[in-house]
């Protein structure tokens, strides 16, 4: 397995295909494997890197307090690790609060973001989401992913595919204190205040009906960051780049595109260009 070894624990990564570093980080289930439909795509013209978080997927489980900065650092280290100068970070939900982390605190490393389908700072109504999700996660491993479907697929999607429990979002396993703790985690992030201040190409990605990150803050997002874009998909919810993953890739290369300066150099733009 391709393991990279940071001061404290070991971290599971792949890298598919060459050419300009594309990379993806998860949300808070925290595998790689969440990328699927991106990685078979986007390493046909691109250096793709994914990662299963510390404390989730063939990583190290480690028993810390977790916050988003500690998950950001994390991410600075692999990329000092496989001597990435710096990438396009596509980042989603807990991974989108990740990226914007890493536009205020490494600007340099971040070429341009996507902030998928993520938040501002915990509100009510996140708050309530993650009062049931703990709720959920007590009651046991099988009643959290189960339940947690309601948080993360279409009504559609668990109406036709009801036994379907996917392991592309959790992994085949996880420890329940090391969630709960990555959930507080979640639920302190705030960078609300500093988002005016990214002067990184940003493309905030919100799905209209988004259960656990309604639109709203995709909005909030864009009206705070200068310059940034905003796109809009209609179905999907929370895993819209899983369901619609050839609408999701469109948005992204064209955002991806538009930034000509990451693909000047040795990298022809012809093979960059849509197949």
């Amino acid at each position: 397995m391709p393991i990279l070894k940071l001061d404290d624990c070991e971290i599971y990564y792949e890298e598919h295909g060459e050419g300009p570093p594309l990379f993806f980080v998860a949300g808070l289930g925290g595998v790689g494997s969440y990328w699927q439909p991106q990685i078979a795509y986007f390493s046909k013209f691109f250096r793709v890197i994914v990662h299963d978080h510390r404390g989730t997927g063939r990583s190290t489980k480690s028993k810390i307090r977790y916050s988003l900065e500690q998950m950001a650092a994390d991410t600075i280290g692999i990329m000092d690790a496989l001597a990435i100068d710096s990438a396009i970070v596509v980042g989603h939900s807990t991974g989108g609060a990740i990226a914007q982390i890493l536009c205020l605190e490494h600007p340099n490393r971040v070429q341009a973001a996507v902030m998928y389908a993520t938040w501002t700072k915990a509100d009510t109504f996140f708050k309530r989401c993650f009062e049931v999700r703990r709720t959920l996660l007590k009651a046991g491993p099988t009643d959290y992913v189960r339940g947690g479907s309601i948080f993360l697929q279409p009504s559609w999607w668990i109406r036709d595919a009801p036994d379907i429990e996917d392991t592309t979002v959790y992994g085949d396993s996880f420890d329940p204190d090391i969630v709960d703790s990555r959930i507080q985690a979640l639920l302190e992030f705030d960078r609300t205040a500093d988002l005016s201040r990214i002067a990184t190409p940003v493309l905030v990605i919100g799905v209209e009906n988004d259960h656990l990150t309604p639109i709203y803050y995709s909005r909030a997002i864009a009206d705070a960051i200068p310059g940034a874009e905003l796109a809009t998909m209609k179905d999907g919810a929370h895993v819209a780049s899983q369901i619609f993953s050839d609408e999701f890739n469109e948005i992204v290369h064209d955002f991806i595109l538009k930034q000509e300066r990451i693909l000047l150099g040795s990298w022809a733009s012809e093979k960059a260009a849509h197949p």
